[in-house]
């Protein structure tokens, strides 16, 4: 097996508490008697993953796995599409939310992420581009695959990854979701909509509005049942409420996907869409995720590119 043949693995050892870090030499000898030799790198710094899946590609690699967290993952896709998407992505997770093996329907077993590569059966799926501030005339891009939210989505991501306190995925979103309810803003937002050749506008309060290509965030909350991965569509989902007590109570129905048709809640689909807020004072408060990463604010332009990337699940 040439250089270029072997599958580079890109591992977060921080991912799931150090359990990345920690499992990995059980995950290599998975790895290596399903696929035969593979290439490691371990990350050392925020976004190196991108840095280390874009010189893998461009320098022939044809499949690219993330060992870590849906964040390892993003990144690794990122550097993947920057490099002109020539490789293929596979994902073994070890991370804390685990939203994206939900939507690819893969159970939490190393078993089960390994045949899911191993097996060959390769998926084109669409990709969001998001254009975001990181400061007053200082805008960075960014891919996504899975789901990007701002207002009370952001806060709760940069709870979890703040956090001095060791849980499990599910545990360690519910605890920052209790902080963000209790420190999140009600925003107006104003959403410049595109879908074909269809566009309006859309001016509305919302204390969360997430753009879904796939249908799970926040650790397990299925906040876009609907949504698919090669549809050439996003799924978008404003949660609002009267009060934060009637917020919580839409947070409760969305884990099992039945919050659809509740008061406050609206639904509409896009592929290209641009958000800002109109109440300044809620603008610190409505910062943004991106497939579980902590990044930038408004204003924010969106954009879906079909079947950009392969995968191998």
């Amino acid at each position: 097996m040439t250089g270029t043949d072997r599958p580079l693995v890109i591992v977060n050892p921080r991912a799931g508490s150090g359990r990345a870090g920690r499992a990995f030499d059980s995950i290599r000898s998975v790895l290596e008697r399903r696929l035969g030799s593979v290439d490691v790198s371990f990350t050392e710094r925020s976004a190196h993953a991108i840095d280390l899946a874009r010189a893998g590609v461009l320098g022939g690699k044809k499949l690219v796995i993330a060992v870590g967290g849906d964040g390892t993952l993003h990144e690794v896709a990122n550097g993947v599409l920057d490099a002109g998407a020539a490789a293929s992505v596979g994902y073994v997770g070890q991370g804390t939310g685990g939203d994206f093996r939900r939507t690819l329907g893969i159970e939490h077993r190393l078993d089960a992420y390994v045949e899911a590569i191993a097996a060959g059966g390769e998926r084109r799926v669409d990709v969001g581009k998001v254009s975001y501030g990181v400061s007053p005339g200082v805008r960075h891009t960014r891919w996504f695959l899975n789901i990007l939210s701002v207002g009370m989505g952001g806060l709760v991501v940069r709870y979890v990854k703040s956090s001095s306190v060791v849980l499990g995925g599910t545990a360690a979103y519910l605890f920052a979701s209790a902080r963000a309810l209790a420190t999140c803003r009600r925003g107006r937002v104003r959403c410049d909509v595109r879908l074909g050749a269809e566009s309006s506008q859309q001016v509305f309060p919302t204390f969360l509005l997430a753009v879904c290509n796939g249908s799970y965030f926040g650790g397990g909350m299925r906040v876009a049942p609907m949504a698919k991965l090669d549809d050439g569509r996003f799924e978008v989902i404003s949660l609002d409420a009267s009060t934060k007590l009637g917020l919580a109570a839409v947070g409760r129905s969305i884990h099992r996907g039945k919050h659809l048709h509740l008061p406050g809640v609206r639904h509409f689909a896009c592929d290209h869409l641009a958000i800002d807020i109109e109440n300044e004072d809620a603008r610190n408060a409505f910062l943004l995720e991106v497939d579980g990463e902590a990044l930038g604010g408004l204003p924010l332009g969106v954009e879906l590119v079909p079947r950009a990337l392969t995968l191998r699940a």
